[in-house]
């Protein structure tokens, strides 16, 4: 099992196309044909989980956090990022930090906050545009379903919580092949009138690869026409944050106790209480500061989230209830989205959480 082999899953649930434009989430440190021993999951990739890295024999790391955000212009150990990164060269351990692009999946961080407050009927609270596609294809009547099924498998046809979506359009296509063509129909030199298929598809931008390799492997003809154009739609899978309703409405405070509880937080500094039942709630997990308006538009009564400044917290404006319970505390189950996806993957292979609190801020 090299490192590359594990990303490849990783890389599945949070495709790197999907991070934001100032992250660096990737592999930050080691080689991607480096043999891994075992895989440690963390939060933060400091010192001591470097250490402890090497205390259960694992020489893969998989944080949620990039050690290196900008740009180091010298290794020499004056700070804990560089001292990190040193340490983790000198015993040939491999770091990935799995950032915004875990943020903005459906089944990535929010999911989890929401998970832990029994959310149901969830949404993406800020979805993003510009990563949809359509493909248009014509083919035989014959070889239609085949071609179909083919590009569903390869991940095209999903829109919202529907799969298999196509259109499907009979017409007549023409075509002459050239005297060194193998037509699948018709001679060479001899125009061909067929009955044909004209078939779209939504799909990701990043699947784009594997869906034309599907239609090119599925499709008869030796040459195979087809359109890929790029769609502004949002996407409702991909984007910030996640909206959704509790089972049963609850007074502010019987929320706000729910909430400490299954966020284990010690702390909550939260807007004034607006005296009205808590239905919907609006999360982010991180520094959610750019979402609050989003959060007012879905409705939400209350909005969770980390980081907010002494000021922003004014822009609640009696709309709504900012709650915020730490940047750590929102984060800190996101090593067990990745641990369930990992051991379901390789059930015998050895995936560990980290013991390591790494949280910097203490509470007196």
């Amino acid at each position: 099992m090299n490192v590359k082999t594990i990303l490849r899953e990783l890389e599945k649930l949070a495709p790197p196309v999907y991070q934001e434009s100032y992250d660096n989430a990737g592999l930050i440190v080691g080689d991607f044909a480096m043999e891994v021993t075992g895989v440690l999951l963390c939060l933060d990739s400091i010192e001591a989980v470097v250490e402890e890295a090497l205390a259960k024999g694992c020489n893969l790391i998989v944080a949620h956090h990039p050690i290196v955000f900008s740009g180091l212009k010298r290794l020499n150990g004056n700070n804990y990022v560089e001292r990190t990164i040193i340490k983790a060269i000198k015993n040939d351990i491999a770091i990935y930090a799995i950032h915004t692009n875990l943020d903005n999946v459906m089944a990535g961080v929010n999911r989890k906050i929401a998970d832990k407050l029994g959310l149901q009927n969830l949404q993406i609270l800020a979805p993003k545009s510009g990563l949809l596609q359509k493909l248009y294809t014509f083919c035989p009547e014959s070889h239609a379903d085949a071609v179909r099924d083919a590009l569903f498998e390869a991940g095209a046809g999903n829109i919202g919580n529907y799969d298999e979506c196509s259109f499907n359009l009979k017409g007549t296509g023409t075509f002459r092949g050239g005297t060194e063509t193998q037509p699948f129909i018709g001679q060479p030199g001899t125009r061909s009138e067929e009955p044909e298929i004209k078939l779209e598809v939504i799909l990701p931008a990043a699947r784009q690869r594997q869906v034309i390799a599907a239609l090119n492997k599925s499709h008869p003809y030796e040459e195979v026409a087809y359109d890929v154009v790029a769609l502004e739609n949002e996407w409702q899978e991909v984007g910030s944050g996640m909206v959704g309703y509790l089972p049963e409405a609850l007074s502010e405070v019987d929320f706000l106790q729910h909430l400490k509880t299954a966020m284990q937080t010690q702390c909550i500094r939260h807007t004034a209480l607006l005296d009205q039942p808590i239905e919907k709630v609006a999360v982010c997990g991180g520094a959610g500061r750019f979402l609050l308006s989003h959060a007012k538009r879905s409705g939400a009564q209350i909005f969770i989230t980390s980081d907010f400044k002494y000021h922003e917290f004014f822009d609640a404006d009696n709309d709504l209830i900012i709650a915020d319970i730490g940047h750590y505390e929102s984060e800190q189950f996101t090593a067990e989205i990745l641990h369930t996806l990992l051991t379901e993957k390789f059930p015998n292979f050895a995936i560990r959480l980290s013991d390591i609190n790494t949280n910097p801020i203490n509470y007196f």
